[in-house]
């Protein structure tokens, strides 16, 4: 069990911490925090420089949103990020499939069970749980799960994202242990399943010519966390991942898997059907 750094800087939060705790508990969490409270007045520069002080990422409890007396962020490698799925709010009440190609790829409809294996900072599966269904979100850091869990928290105190939040379930563990266990993939009607899977960060430019879009800040701090799958790991991954869905025998079931626009396919498998704009590609495999 792995010991992490929780700085907070009003001493007002620690009813917060006490969430936090409890969460981590509720769900066995493998990680325990250190609380210290932090003196003096914190800015962004202040911010970065403390990722230098620590060897390992940092969450802090800070006051940048008053309402909501504090907002938890991870502090890792010179980078400060947040959830912050309010942000996503105008995305997530106009996502359909003209505006996300994601919803064009895996065609989901109010009653589709989905599972994001690989749910990060959980963006994609509010879109996927925008079109009404239920979506299971399985992450394997145990840092990022309790940063999920605390953001499914913070938005479920607001009436007009509570439903949404209900079609969320967020489990701390990697999908391929997820996929082997029988008990959870017998009869539970998976229509699709969704990977994004990290990759090099150089992926995300063309080879010959050099451009291509910009690593964004959320996946700058996942590199930090998470490692790229080998060949056989993606390999084992897809066919696990296409198993689940034939064994619960789901009419047109599929594997989505999100790609960098210039990406290689994924286990070197070329899929059925792909759906891409300048920057990224979904690729469908359809079961």
């Amino acid at each position: 069990m792995k010991t992490f750094k929780l700085l907070y800087i009003d001493a007002a939060q620690q009813a917060q911490i006490e969430d936090l705790q409890a969460l981590i508990e509720h769900y066995k969490l493998p990680l325990k925090l250190d609380a210290e409270l932090l003196e003096g007045k914190l800015n962004q520069k202040r911010r970065l420089r403390l990722t230098d002080e620590y060897a390992q990422p940092v969450l802090l409890l800070d006051n940048k949103k008053l309402d909501d007396k504090g907002q938890l962020s991870l502090l890792t490698e010179r980078l400060s990020v947040a959830l912050e799925w309010d942000k996503l709010q105008r995305r997530v009440v106009s996502a359909g499939r003209k505006s996300e190609l994601l919803l064009q790829a895996a065609k989901l409809t109010a009653d589709s069970v989905v599972i994001d294996a690989t749910a990060g900072f959980g963006h994609d599966s509010l879109i996927l749980a925008s079109s009404g269904a239920q979506v299971t979100m399985l992450e394997q850091q145990p840092l990022m799960a309790l940063l999920l869990l605390a953001e499914q928290q913070r938005m479920s105190r607001q009436p007009n994202w509570q439903k949404l939040m209900s079609r969320l379930h967020i489990i701390n563990i990697d999908a391929l242990s997820y996929f082997t266990d029988e008990k959870n993939i017998t009869n539970n009607s998976v229509k699709v399943i969704y990977l994004d899977p990290m990759f090099p960060a150089d992926s995300y430019q063309d080879s010959k010519t050099g451009k291509g879009a910009k690593v964004g800040k959320h996946m700058q701090a996942l590199h930090q966390l998470a490692k790229p799958p080998s060949l056989p790991e993606e390999q084992q991954l897809l066919k696990s991942a296409q198993a689940v869905i034939s064994q619960n025998d789901t009419k047109m079931g599929r594997v989505v898997i999100k790609r960098p626009q210039q990406a290689p396919f994924f286990a070197q498998q070329p899929p059925s059907e792909s759906w891409s704009n300048e920057a990224l590609r979904f690729d469908g495999y359809f079961i």
